[in-house]
């Protein structure tokens, strides 16, 4: 039996993807994009699944066609698959052959990482897990973490996104959240910890930890302060960022942040593709916003911005300049 095609505006939205990560895109190019995305809700749609299928990441089908020519396609059907289990889509994957040599969507991709983990949340879910040490563990939406804890050791792997932690207290193990850029070590405490694309956020929401860096660079920070971990510093937060937890809540409390960091944050609760125009993204914004309803929170952006906000469909939504 053959092998059923991926319908031709799937193929079209692949294809755009590949070209806008070719290097740095034109501005004829990005027109050109955009007025494919307008031109047809099925553009917008195919483009939307594709980015929820990657969690953001162009790099795994751009790679797996380079090296795996002639495979990428069964790659691809998988991604787009509406109705895979967790289970079938590993079994698919291994079976392409896609575990080695740093390709398979686990190096680099958010839906790789999820894929895997040990826990994980989806889009526009948060969720609380209680840990067999008796900690109480919360993720944000589009979040993944491992565990390794056993005798000697209590440690939490943050593949992605954004978790809460409330560590019950154990001097022989020392609760660890592992990240891009280092550890922070605590006994017993509540604290934030977020992985943003250069940095690890982390917030003491109680008591204090150590942050350290994989150089051996260490931190510690008490309750109510904050700082960012980069691959070679740790740079303290001198603002309050207390509110950064409110994502609990189901609330987006905003503090004087660029417009862009507001959309960022906005994403993993919203299905759609939502671009932001360069010359509006520095725009500086403030106010509580409701998490699980993003298309009020743009309403809200155009009352208080000099921006419009248009949208195409509930799968493509742009925002520029007035």
């Amino acid at each position: 039996m053959s092998k059923p095609r991926l319908d031709p505006v799937s193929e079209q939205a692949i294809d755009w993807m590949v070209s806008l990560r070719a290097g740095e895109p034109d501005a004829a190019l990005q027109a050109r994009f955009n007025a494919w995305l307008a031109m047809d809700i099925a553009h917008a749609q195919a483009w939307a699944t594709l980015q929820e299928r990657l969690g953001g990441s162009f790099n795994t089908v751009r790679s797996l066609d380079r090296r795996l020519p002639g495979q990428a396609g069964e790659a691809r059907q998988l991604l787009l698959q509406t109705h895979a289990s967790r289970r079938d889509a590993l079994r698919v994957i291994a079976g392409l052959g896609l575990f080695g040599g740093g390709v398979w969507l686990g190096a680099n991709s958010p839906l790789g990482d999820s894929l895997l983990a040990d826990l994980h949340t989806g889009r526009g879910q948060r969720q609380d897990f209680d840990l067999t040490d008796g900690s109480r563990l919360s993720l944000n939406a589009n979040s993944a973490v491992d565990l390794q804890f056993d005798d000697r050791q209590r440690l939490v792997i943050l593949r992605h996104g954004e978790l809460v932690i409330q560590v019950a207290p154990d001097p022989r193990r020392p609760l660890r959240v592992r990240t891009a850029q280092g550890e922070i070590r605590a006994l017993g405490t509540r604290f934030l910890v977020a992985q943003e694309q250069d940095a690890s956020r982390v917030v003491v929401l109680q008591h204090s930890v150590q942050a350290r860096l994989f150089d051996g660079t260490t931190l510690d920070l008490q309750e109510g302060q904050s700082a960012l971990l980069y691959a070679r510093q740790i740079a303290p937060v001198a603002a309050d960022q207390l509110h950064r937890a409110d994502w609990l809540s189901g609330r987006l409390n905003v503090l004087d942040e660029p417009l862009e960091q507001v959309i960022d944050t906005l994403r993993p609760y919203h299905r759609g593709f939502v671009r932001v125009a360069p010359e509006v993204r520095s725009l500086r914004v403030q106010g509580v916003f409701p998490l699980d309803d993003p298309d009020r929170v743009f309403t809200a952006l155009a009352e208080t911005l000099p921006i419009r906000v248009d949208r195409y469909s509930p799968w493509l939504t742009l925002i520029r300049a007035k």
